[in-house]
């Protein structure tokens, strides 16, 4: 015969089989989680066939929190970071070098430690950034095309926008 009962989401009579009982599926109406309840109530004319549970979405709703919190570790190392002009007490400050770099060399480093960064490669972006600070106004007027670009270089399209506008931002500040 079938177990009827209502969504506790949005109100509407399900009508789910037998088998279902005790078992958890989808409102076909308002497609939430919903648990069937074992045994049978009344029956009406607005009845709704229970829709299947869709386990895709549980499996993306896991590798997205993973992601979230990857990129959030990402963010949070690179907020240790140290600064530009503090060196270690037993090492000397790197050899200044003269700014050599031209656009095409100075894009593909800004690329490069953007990529490195949002890999949480720490060491290697800001042995990028000795590079890329030399050039400074340069370097920001770079930044500046990348940050406002709709479509981002492919070697950093899959840095998602907020994280890759901060790692800009980063940059940015530690040029002027």
């Amino acid at each position: 015969m079938g177990i009827s009962f209502h969504c506790e989401h949005c109100g509407r009579k399900i009508e789910a089989p037998d088998t279902a009982g005790g078992k958890w599926g989808k409102c076909p109406a308002c497609h939430n989680k919903v648990y069937v309840p074992a045994g049978k109530t009344a029956q009406s004319d607005d009845e709704l066939r229970l829709a299947p549970l869709d386990t895709d979405d549980e499996v993306k709703k896991r590798k997205m929190l993973a992601e979230e919190a990857r990129l959030r570790q990402a963010i949070l190392e690179e907020t240790n970071v140290p600064e530009e002009g503090s060196v270690p007490k037993n090492q000397s400050p790197p050899p200044s070098k003269p700014n050599t770099l031209s656009d095409a060399e100075l894009t593909t480093c800004i690329i490069s430690y953007l990529r490195q960064m949002a890999d949480g490669d720490l060491d290697q972006a800001q042995e990028t950034a000795r590079s890329i600070i030399p050039s400074g106004q340069n370097a920001v007027r770079i930044l500046e095309r990348i940050a406002l670009s709709e479509i981002p270089e492919p070697e950093i399209a899959d840095i998602p926008q907020q994280v890759l506008s901060g790692l800009i931002k980063n940059l940015r500040s530690r040029l002027r």
